[in-house]
């Protein structure tokens, strides 16, 4: 649940770089899904910055790449899809332990490390970039629901990507109160931040979890494709209409290194001069991707 606080200022107005908001920031009825695919914790973890944050490890030994595409409906920045490519991660001097990881999930600051963030319009970029310092750039993206799979394709540049598609749980009846908490890189710090889901939803554990996953050799998500994707997903959900609410606060903290390091990583240049446009690209058009398979 979000925090009481949170309740004192309903109703209230904000307004940060020219974006105004209604208190609190917040989702309303989202179609989602996600998926969770087990791999290389080694690799996974080389993928993660500095010395903070340590990719999750599953009870095998293994990492989990967290894949999330979030249909926002309505929001007060208008409509827009987000797909979001993580890492599972903990926050603090070491890895966690595995299980515990989990089960105290605050205690080693348990979330995921966002690594990529395409989003559907330029208001999204600079609000999420330019305040939560997320990952987000704007790419052409698609959200297709039918009766039995959902999947969205994900574009940038007139190049293919990344596309992931489930097969539908046989019900959404699941009832879901969750806190998850989001790292990302921007400006060489490590931010957090922190969302809150209320939703129905379906769910499928192992070998009832269906899905395909296909990543294009984009320098966006190349990288993907060398850490040991198990294509058979640990776990698949679905949530017809999810409602979530953005915490009041995000933190951040330095990001050190075993050597001073030699490039400095996206930062305010990246926000500096964005709109507020809530025009799409076009949709994704390419369909020669099965050699992008992972198998």
């Amino acid at each position: 649940m979000p925090p009481k606080r949170i309740k004192r200022y309903t109703g209230r107005f904000s307004l940060v770089d020219g974006i105004p908001y209604q208190m609190p920031i917040q989702a309303k009825n989202a179609p989602a899904f996600m998926a969770g695919f087990s791999c290389d914790w080694e690799k996974a973890n080389a993928l993660l910055p500095g010395n903070e944050i340590h990719a999750l490890k599953l009870p095998n030994g293994r990492g989990i790449l967290l894949i999330t595409v979030i249909n926002y409906l309505d929001t007060s920045i208008g409509k827009y899809i987000e797909f979001s490519i993580a890492i599972g991660c903990t926050h603090g001097k070491k890895a966690a332990p595995r299980v515990l990881n989990a089960l105290f999930a605050g205690l080693y600051g348990t979330g995921q490390f966002i690594l990529d963030l395409p989003v559907s319009s330029e208001v999204s970029v600079k609000g999420g970039k330019g305040i939560w310092g997320m990952p987000k750039h704007q790419a052409n993206l698609d959200f297709i629901d039918t009766p039995s799979n959902v999947s969205s394709q994900y574009e940038k540049d007139g190049q293919f990507v990344f596309r992931v598609e489930i097969e539908k749980p046989r019900s959404s009846s699941l009832g879901i109160r969750i806190g998850a908490t989001n790292y990302c890189q921007y400006r060489n710090m490590l931010m957090a931040s922190y969302v809150y889901f209320q939703t129905k939803a379906g769910l499928n554990l192992f070998g009832k979890a269906k899905a395909s996953l296909h990543i294009g050799d984009h320098p966006n998500v190349a990288m993907l494709r060398q850490i040991d994707i198990n294509p058979d997903p640990v776990f698949t959900t679905y949530m017809p209409a999810a409602n979530g609410i953005l915490d009041d606060h995000f933190q951040c903290w330095f990001l050190t290194y075993d050597q001073a390091p030699e490039q400095m990583p996206e930062g305010l240049e990246s926000v500096i001069g964005l709109g507020l446009s809530e025009e799409w690209l076009r949709a994704p058009q390419i369909s020669d991707i099965e050699k992008y398979r992972i198998h």
